[in-house]
């Protein structure tokens, strides 16, 4: 009866074992599971015109004060406190109206769908995530049928022999999350350098926007989620894209053997921590080669 109970709890905590491990290494899944997404890329701050009306956020109940604390609360004063004095600002002159507004209307995930180099980087890196997806989804059913072996041959092992298989199982486990794990955040930092070329390019001073913009005296650019109702005129999404393909029809895509973070690292190419000085300084001014002998 004793050896019968041993076997029937060894199992019990192998299966346990099994489905702990499982689960976490089922959310791990999530991460690398093919995003269902409309067939382009978002950039920050821009939203899919299906979702142009938002709803508010659920207020959290405030946290009520715990009981007598509002009587004593309601018993004491405001301390009196200094009140230094400030300056008084002077009057302003006045200064001329800015000028009326010339507004017009862009759609950024449109732009991007008509962008060959974002639909270039949704299948080289769409290619690596789901080449990745499967990989993980093999080592899922190679593991599991370790867990089902051990479990079906736990009747004939010593406690320590399955102590020795669960602790190879949890080795195995640990290094696969943290090689996955690598992978995935690698193939995700890939899609942020690739997309963020298109951003900057549209988005800089000076850029494409801009450009367009001021071709046709427009001093205001909407996102087309902002408006109600705009003329077919006012929207330059369409001439952005040309302008945008024939700019950059290609961008820079991070090999399958290159970690973004450790280019980074590598002094190869400016940084993210650049950005904010690239994005604001004017571009340089022209180059002019040296005088030419034949004039001295």
């Amino acid at each position: 009866m004793k050896n019968w109970k041993d076997r029937y709890l060894r199992r019990k905590k192998i299966c346990c074992f099994g489905s702990g491990l499982l689960f976490s290494f089922a959310s791990f899944l999530v991460l690398v599971e093919p995003a269902k997404s409309e067939g382009w890329f978002v950039p920050k701050a821009a939203k899919s015109d299906k979702s142009t009306v938002n709803s508010a956020p659920a207020q959290m109940p405030a946290e009520m004060p715990p009981e007598g604390m509002d009587e004593q609360m309601g018993t004491q004063t405001p301390p009196i406190l200094p009140l230094p004095n400030v300056p008084v600002p002077s009057a302003i002159a006045k200064e001329a109206p800015p000028p009326a507004a010339t507004i017009g209307v862009i759609n950024i995930p449109g732009v991007m769908a008509l962008s060959t180099a974002a639909r270039e980087i949704q299948q080289e890196l769409g290619a690596r995530r789901d080449k990745l997806a499967r990989i993980v989804q093999d080592e899922e059913r190679a593991w599991q049928g370790e867990v089902q072996q051990l479990q079906s041959q736990a009747h004939s092992l010593t406690p320590e022999q399955i102590q020795a298989r669960e602790k190879r199982l949890q080795e195995r486990r640990v290094k696969d999350q943290r090689e996955f794990g690598g992978k995935a955040r690698i193939i995700q930092e890939a899609y942020q350098v690739a997309f963020h070329q298109l951003e900057r390019e549209l988005e800089q001073r000076n850029g494409i926007i801009g450009q367009v913009a001021e071709a046709h005296n427009m001093n205001l650019i909407l996102r087309s989620e902002q408006t109600v109702l705009h003329v077919d005129e006012q929207d330059i999404t369409k001439e952005v894209a040309d302008r945008l393909n024939k700019i950059l029809p290609h961008v820079y895509i991070p090999g399958a053997d290159e970690d973004p973070e450790l280019l980074a690292k590598s002094g190869k190419m400016p940084t993210t921590a650049d950005e904010e000085r690239l994005m604001n300084q004017a571009p340089p001014p022209e180059e002019k080669g040296p005088p030419s002998v034949l004039r001295n």
